[in-house]
């Protein structure tokens, strides 16, 4: 993984991907005691930033071996970034997802054409083998979420806009928060603010009981996670960090903020109610902890990349009852 490869990912995504803006409001200034610019990459196509990794990876295969087909294993919004980059380059997509993730997601992720094949997460079944057959029999090639060079290139070039907007801004230092499961955005991000910004720093945010990447820079080794599955914030639920990610993060983040998840709840209710973006939990988390873990933040201003959109109406309608 080099800024080679992010530069070459945001060439391929020119005119295919959102450059999403950075937005702010005074009134989340207020709770935070610091300026506050939120990525909202809820925006993105398929309402995430997986779009980016997912054009990149794809973009990237040769002709041949992309018409025969990708496979990826996803709860759901790697697996809609990549049925959605397949679909828009005529190859098929199998995308296996656990049968716990939201049903919008499923639903959403079949709409945009791709086969999908379910597997039984909360009960043990292995991800690999529900879709080991599809990917030999068919000679899929396999995208994988996080720790996949391709997909971090994609998900670098977030960092590329986030530096170049930043800098428009007059923001020179400060922490870039970002919501992680294996570490492919927050990796990616990190390489990007290396080369063009700096003074900007990575750190990786997650929700309580899923906090590998946090525990996995304090030993300095990859730890992992006691629960497998669960909790709401399911998009960035992961085992543990990559063995491609958790080097970059090692070397270029700094510490880890950990937020509970009624935190990641206010958050989603704040982003909407002052800057008119629908988060889902797992992507509200980097907010969250620039919001309620300010004295664990440096600066005069922080960046929060909102993840994803893509929660379900009972739970958003929640947040939205309980923190509204």
């Amino acid at each position: 993984m080099n800024i080679d490869m992010i530069r070459a990912a945001a060439e391929r995504l020119a005119g295919h991907a959102r450059r999403t803006p950075l937005l702010t409001s005074p009134f989340l200034d207020e709770i935070a005691g610091r300026r506050v610019l939120v990525k909202p990459e809820c925006l993105q196509h398929t309402g995430s930033f997986k779009f980016r990794g997912g054009w990149s990876a794809v973009s990237a295969l040769d002709e041949d071996i992309r018409k025969r087909g990708v496979i990826a294993f996803s709860s759901g919004n790697h697996a809609q970034g990549v049925a959605l980059a397949a679909a828009k380059h005529g190859a098929p997509a199998v995308i296996v997802m656990p049968t716990d993730a939201p049903q919008m997601k499923i639903d959403n992720t079949r709409a945009l054409g791709a086969e999908i094949v379910l597997y039984d997460r909360p009960g043990g079944e292995s991800r690999e083998e529900a879709g080991r057959h599809h990917q030999e029999a068919r000679g899929l090639t396999m995208i994988k979420p996080y720790d996949e060079p391709q997909v971090i290139a994609g998900q670098g070039t977030t960092g590329l806009e986030i530096a170049a907007q930043a800098a428009e801004l007059g923001v020179k230092n400060g922490d870039v928060l970002v919501c992680c499961g294996g570490g492919g955005l927050t990796s990616g991000i990190a390489l990007a603010l290396e080369a063009e910004a700096p003074g900007l720093r990575a750190r990786p945010c997650e929700p309580e009981e899923f906090d590998d990447a946090t525990r996995s820079l304090v030993s300095g080794q990859i730890e992992e996670n006691a629960r497998k599955s669960g909790g709401i914030c399911d998009a960035i639920v992961t085992p543990s960090p990559g063995e491609i990610t958790f080097p970059i993060m090692k070397r270029l983040c700094g510490p880890g903020i950990v937020v509970s998840e009624d935190e990641a709840m206010q958050a989603m209710a704040l982003a909407f109610s002052r800057l008119k973006i629908v988060v889902e939990p797992g992507g509200a988390v980097a907010l969250a902890a620039a919001l309620f873990h300010e004295d664990k933040i440096a600066g005069e201003a922080v960046v929060a990349v909102c993840t994803g959109g893509n929660v379900d109406a009972e739970l958003f309608g929640e947040a939205l009852a309980r923190f509204g």
